[in-house]
This record gives C-alpha cells, sequence and structure tokens, in this order.
C-alpha cells in the first residue's frame, strides 16, 4: 500500500490482480459469473411486488429472473459494507455529497452533481443491461 498525506491506498494493479482471482475462483467453485445491473432490477421487482404483486408475476422479465433476495442480493451488500470497511481502514472515509475535486472544478452546488450522478448512473446502467449484465 501506498503512503500519502496518512492515507493508505492500494495499488490498483494489485487490487485488479485480486478481483480476477476473486472472479476465476468464484466461477469454479460456484459456476456463477457475478455482477450487479440484475440485482437492481430484481429489487426494483420487489419494491413493485409491494404495489402490485400480479402485476409483476405476469412480467416476461420477472417469470425468467424471480424477484427475491438471493446470493447476488447479498453480494451487492457485501460491496457497499466492504468499501466502507475498506474506507475506514485506509482513512479515506467521509460522506460528501459533492466530492472536493469536482467543488474545485464545478463549485459546491449539489444540484448539478446530482444530475450528472443521476445521468451517468442511468448511462452505466443501460450499458451493463445492453451488455446482459
Amino acid at each position: 500500500m501506498k503512503e500519502s498525506d496518512d492515507k493508505k491506498y492500494w495499488s490498483p494493479y494489485l487490487a485488479g490482480a485480486l478481483r480476477g482471482r476473486e472472479l476465476i475462483l468464484s466461477v469454479r467453485n460456484s459456476g456463477n459469473l457475478y455482477g450487479t445491473s440484475t440485482t437492481f432490477v430484481k429489487t426494483t421487482g420487489m419494491m413493485e411486488k409491494m404495489f402490485n404483486a400480479e402485476r409483476v408475476a405476469q412480467m416476461d422479465y420477472f417469470i425468467k429472473e424471480v424477484p427475491v433476495i438471493d446470493w447476488q442480493w447479498m453480494f451487492v451488500i457485501g460491496i457497499f459494507i466492504g468499501s466502507i470497511i475498506a474506507a475506514k481502514i485506509s482513512g479515506t472515509f467521509a460522506w460528501q455529497s459533492v466530492p472536493t475535486m469536482w467543488q474545485k472544478r464545478f463549485g459546491a452546488g449539489i444540484t448539478k452533481r446530482a444530475g450528472v450522478a443521476f445521468i451517468g448512473g442511468i448511462i452505466g446502467m443501460f450499458g451493463a443491461r445492453l451488455a446482459d449484465g
């Protein structure tokens, strides 16, 4: 780990290699590739079931991918918890609605930041779903 300003950062090469090894082990041990975009769609289905379960039960996608809490859903929760733990250990954890880098370039306004983040999320999710992942 590299130290700078009392913050410890992982080498991106080491992190990438560990991530690749983790994926290989996941496929070998469980036969599953992992991803997160399906989990977000399933979560939407679970939320919609609270209001109109009959409609969700008739949707072609949710007949194939039943919206339930499964290993992949728990994997996403693990990513969230793991990232908080890693940030706390490295000393880089901070609750910020507008990151410092954004503030320096575009100002401290939260509206523009939220809009760009939302649009970026839509584009990223569209690409992931288009790639079937």
